[in-house]
């Protein structure tokens, strides 16, 4: 019983000393006040130079889609899959049964429009010396003589030129090339039916010229006036690291495509075959901005799914402007928007500070 009373003398005074006039900190007052500061920053204006990492690809120089000018059959093909050539160098020889009737045909009008022509001619010479006597020809028989051959003058250079069109078509039974390059398809083998083709068949042969490429670069909208044309751009490809190469831009569009975007190209020499058609590269768009440029820092942007804009302090208050963003660097963005240099600006801003809101 004496030990019972004690410990309960014990307890009594531990619980009177937790209860006493300390009171626990209030964490919850020091968190709100530290979330109301607000760290401000402004918008400056400078002119600065910089440049843009794009995706390019390389594409040859020349390329050409060789098809069949007339329905025939591949005698022979003569190239395949890697075979360097040179320009007129006879790649296939095709063959259409029915093309050397016609040439046959062909000329065979043509001798029969000449021989004609030639009666007519021989016939006018004749009434014409014979008019030289009076009253031997009627001049109504010369003038139709004379109308006769230069009817089958006309003939004659209709077949001529009718005999030389089927004689160019039966040359298209030979296929050659068009410029030096490399065969880099071979779709089609001896026998094989070929024809005439659209653009979304399958050519006989694919002909690329690698000597020099052409690596395109598609542009944005946004930059598309600020490209310095008079700065090198450099890439790099992802199968060659750390080989940078520098060249100036050879050609641009001077339109937008489908994607809002203007297609550069910069040549690139390939006398040593090093580089494909298709390899892909980073390239380094030099871009040179106007006078006057307005920047903020990076972190001031408040991007939503339906607007993007920076929160302005004004008279106290928080006053959202909306802004299209430019160059984008390491610190700080160019903008374009209702703002204008000086204007103070929130950092670290979000949607949770609404727009009239008190900022202290």
């Amino acid at each position: 019983m004496k030990h019972h009373l004690i410990f309960t003398a014990v307890l009594a005074a531990t619980l009177y000393s937790c209860s006493g006039p300390q009171k626990p900190v209030d964490m919850t007052d020091e968190k709100k006040k530290t979330e109301s500061k607000f760290e401000i920053g402004t918008v400056s204006e400078k002119a600065m130079s910089s440049y843009v990492r794009l995706p390019g690809q390389l594409k040859p120089f020349n390329e050409v889609n060789i098809f069949a000018k007339i329905n025939s059959f591949v005698k022979t093909i003569n190239v395949d899959r890697g075979t360097l050539v040179h320009k007129g160098q006879l790649l296939a020889v095709l063959e259409a049964p029915e093309m050397a009737s016609q040439v046959q045909s062909a000329q065979a009008r043509f001798l029969q429009a000449q021989e004609s022509a030639n009666a007519s001619r021989e016939k006018y010479r004749r009434l014409k010396e014979a008019a030289k006597e009076e009253g031997a020809v009627s001049p109504l028989d010369l003038d139709n003589a004379l109308s006769k051959m230069k009817a089958d003058q006309a003939v004659v250079m209709s077949e001529r030129s009718n005999a030389a069109s089927v004689s160019d078509i039966q040359a298209y039974l030979n296929i050659r090339a068009p410029f030096d390059g490399m065969i880099v398809q071979r779709n089609v083998s001896a026998g094989a039916l070929v024809g005439p083709g659209k653009s979304t068949d399958q050519p006989m042969l694919v002909l690329q010229d690698t000597r020099k490429l052409r690596l395109e670069v598609m542009i944005p909208e946004t930059y598309v006036e600020k490209v310095d044309l008079k700065q090198k751009v450099s890439f790099v490809f992802n199968a060659l690291p750390g080989q940078e190469n520098k060249a100036y831009i050879s050609r641009s569009a001077n339109a937008l495509g489908t994607q809002r975007s203007e297609a550069i190209e910069v040549d690139v020499n390939n006398k040593d075959q090093r580089l494909k058609p298709g390899m892909y590269g980073e390239v380094k768009i030099p871009l040179v901005f106007g006078a006057k440029s307005l920047l903020v820092p990076n972190n001031a942007i408040v991007r939503s799914t339906e607007r993007q804009y920076v929160i302005k302090v004004v008279n106290g208050k928080a006053v959202y402007a909306d802004v299209k963003e430019g160059i984008a660097g390491d610190e700080s963005t160019e903008v374009f928007g209702n703002l204008k240099a000086g204007d103070r600006i929130v950092l670290h801003a979000g949607d949770e500070l609404k727009e009239g809101e008190s900022i202290k």
